[in-house]
């Protein structure tokens, strides 16, 4: 974790997790990163920080007409950017040395802090094969440091947006598309129990589960009765499970697809008692290994049936909570039902909402 400078969030931990829990069955693909400098000789050529520092230094981030033209405008002028000719040798020959099929990831030396969460905010691409490939997904992952909701996050937390620099990471892929994926916590979300490990699972790759577009599977084990040798799955809810994400057929445009699932694969749980339970296994080594609550990514692979952790970061809610405070919500009155779904937990809101506009570039 000390090389969080270096490679960011995502991919220090990722090192720390082959470095410090390997030994205690800890399972992570294998992978690359490249660095921080890496990210800054690319945006420093030909003055590129400059011009995108013109552009930021005189944006109102709360007028979204000209946040979105901003965003837009810096991630063309990335795009159009020539990697450095030594990171791209770097690139090709640290690909050489994993091939197939991997996950171009990002990685932001400001990520996964435990006062703030930049999870999710930059792309990550699936199943992408071929140095050409890897090489154009690097480019994108570099852009996405100035899409619309990082821009206008990074000036809410207080974060300079010249202090942010990007790694990207590039890990083998886990045959999960032929089996299940999800993410964990080693507390309860919703109460903010320490005693509790929560899992989520459903079928194919994780996109589905933390994009939140898929009703996963849920699965409490408590921790005593895990470390005395006894059953500790307190409670299981099966999801719907209605769609999944899957490798897409060779000769597409698109890497990865989202397909229904077959009916009686909803019905069934995703993964097994015995994976519940390594699982949540898993989840107490990492918990005690960072000495703090943590919010994990894991995929079974299909073909060899292994659980692979794919990622791990601290957990920014409940564990800012003091713990001494219940909370309770009840709604007063009906109205009109404009949208059903699963919540995610049992708070109730009111207000104004916004409809995003999406900005796409080649």
């Amino acid at each position: 974790m000390s090389d969080v400078p270096r490679v960011g969030g995502k991919n220090a931990s990722l090192g720390e997790l082959i470095s410090g829990l390997s030994s205690a069955g800890i399972r992570v693909p294998d992978g690359f990163a490249t660095t921080a400098d890496a990210y800054r000789a690319f945006i420093g050529h030909k003055n590129l920080d400059r011009d995108i520092g013109t552009i930021l230094d005189s944006l109102d981030v709360d007028n979204l007409a000209d946040l979105r033209e901003a965003g837009a405008s810096i991630r063309g002028m990335v795009m159009n950017h020539p990697l450095p000719a030594d990171l791209e040798r770097s690139v090709r020959e640290a690909y050489d040395t994993l091939g197939g099929s991997v996950a171009v990831r990002s990685s932001a030396t400001a990520e996964d802090l435990p006062e703030a969460s930049f999870a999710g905010q930059q792309e990550t691409f699936l199943n992408v094969r071929g140095i050409d490939q890897v090489l154009h997904r690097v480019r994108e992952v570099f852009a996405s440091l100035f899409n619309d909701r990082a821009i206008a996050y990074r000036v809410h937390q207080g974060f300079a947006h010249a202090d942010v620099a990007l790694s990207a990471g590039i890990q083998r892929m886990v045959r999960s598309d032929l089996g299940a994926s999800g993410v964990m916590f080693t507390i309860d979300t919703e109460s903010g129990f320490e005693e509790a490990v929560f899992i989520t699972s459903s079928w194919g790759l994780g996109e589905c589960v933390v994009q939140g577009s898929v009703n996963p599977d849920e699965f409490y084990v408590y921790k005593p009765a895990l470390a005395a040798g006894r059953p500790a799955i307190l409670r299981r809810t099966r999801g719907s499970k209605l769609i999944k994400m899957v490798y897409a057929p060779e000769g597409s445009e698109r890497t990865v697809e989202t397909v229904d699932v077959d009916p009686a694969r909803q019905y069934a749980f995703s993964i097994t008692d015995e994976d519940v339970t390594e699982l949540a296994k898993m989840a107490v080594a990492i918990g005690e290994h960072y000495g703090r609550p943590m919010d994990i990514e894991w995929g079974k692979d299909g073909e060899t049936g292994d659980l692979m952790i794919l990622q791990a970061r601290p957990e920014t809610v409940r564990s800012r909570d003091s713990g001494n405070t219940l909370e309770q919500f009840r709604l007063k009155e009906d109205g009109e039902v404009l949208v059903t779904g699963r919540s995610v937990g049992q708070r109730i809101g009111t207000g104004p909402h916004n409809v995003p506009q999406l900005t796409h570039w080649a």
